[in-house]
């Protein structure tokens, strides 16, 4: 029989429930996804690094972890927590629960709460500390004495350390829609996904990842047909290395910003960014491009937005975000960079969102020329 468990938040409730995956403690900013399937590509998101996630849909775990579905080399988030996690998966591809996949990580999950009711305090009150642990009591001192998750730079924490080149053996060997395999991309890792890598590759890109800190002149040194900012985790305003970096390469090749590379170049051109207060997560977001009028189903992942009243002369709003008309992409007029704040790699529509990395590569082939 499982062992209790607890979820105490900074407000001082607690939520008891029982424990799954890897015992111990852990510690996070606890946040909410609405996603009804995608758990594995949840776990594995970078951006998710230094988060409790609360996972909103009661049933989690039925088609069990398989060897294909991974964003990342490992799990990536501090905790899991959810309704109900399912002891006996059926799908062909599945290889382990996700009570093997977290203990085989030690990453604590905690089962049997109620997530609506965590979901609604969020809403209501915004996002907050936790901590996942058998002993209410001591996770309470632990969760005070324990860093904000918003005085943390996360990116290096999940930033490959060594550049290397992108090779899925996995995806068709010709590039699709009869595109030569010219373009040279280069994407910082600040937390990349690896299906951007996939959706890059199927396109005849050849792909290099390079670190967040890579400075300016080492990646125009390579001689890039563009750049993407990748997306990752935490607050742009502890990124100055990454912006400044940024600042330097615009105007010099094209840019294709990505969730959090969309705020930093957001604040390489002088603009400003600010804390939402429970941050977009989930697969069914709606969102406007500006250019067409027409709404696409988004999957996001972020809990920071730019302020649509501090953009710089030049930088114009291209999506908006239906549900709050936040700022959901950006064009400049002059340079050759455009960015969006949702994971046009993820195109929960399925495939809404690809058209994103054509209009990067239209970009690039215009820039050469």
């Amino acid at each position: 029989m499982a062992s209790e468990s607890y979820l105490v938040l900074e407000d001082g409730s607690v939520h008891r429930g029982y424990g799954f995956g890897a015992g111990g403690e852990a510690v996070g900013e606890v946040v909410f996804n609405t996603t009804m399937t995608g758990y594995q590509e949840v776990l594995t998101d970078p951006s998710y690094a230094g988060q409790l996630v609360t996972l909103t849909y009661p049933l989690v775990g039925n088609y069990g972890i398989n060897s294909a579905d991974f964003e990342s080399r490992r799990i990536q988030v501090s905790g899991l927590i959810v309704r109900e996690h399912c002891e006996t998966p059926s799908h062909g591809a599945s290889d382990r629960t996700i009570h093997q996949f977290l203990e085989s990580q030690g990453i604590p999950g905690i089962s049997g709460v109620d997530t609506r009711a965590i979901t609604r305090r969020l809403r209501s009150q915004g996002v907050m500390m936790g901590v996942i642990a058998a002993d209410p009591d001591s996770a309470l001192a632990r969760l005070k004495a324990a860093p904000n998750y918003g005085e943390l730079d996360h990116v290096r924490t999940v930033s490959t350390t060594e550049g290397y080149a992108w090779n899925d053996a996995g995806e068709p060997s010709e590039p699709q829609n009869g595109l030569e395999r010219s373009f040279r991309v280069l994407v910082t890792d600040c937390g990349l996904k690896y299906n951007i890598l996939r959706e890059l590759t199927r396109r005849g890109c050849e792909v290099q990842v390079v670190p967040a800190d890579t400075p300016a002149e080492e990646l125009l040194s390579l001689k890039p047909s563009g750049v993407l900012l990748s997306p990752g985790p935490g607050d742009p305003q502890l990124l100055d290395y990454v912006v400044e970096n940024a600042r330097r390469i615009l105007g010099r090749t094209p840019v294709m910003g990505i969730c959090l590379g969309h705020q930093v170049v957001a604040r390489a051109l002088g603009a400003e960014t600010f804390k939402l207060k429970f941050g977009h997560r989930g697969g069914n977001h709606p969102v406007r491009d500006l250019s067409t009028g027409r709404v696409y189903i988004t999957a996001q992942n972020h809990g920071y937005a730019v302020r649509a009243d501090s953009l710089p002369s030049g930088l114009e709003v291209s999506h908006i975000n239906l549900n709050d008309d936040t700022v959901e992409g950006l064009t400049h007029r002059e340079l050759p960079v455009f960015t969006i704040q949702y994971h046009s790699e993820a195109s929960p529509g399925p495939r809404d969102n690809e058209y994103l990395f054509d209009r990067f590569l239209q970009m690039m082939g215009d820039f050469r020329v």
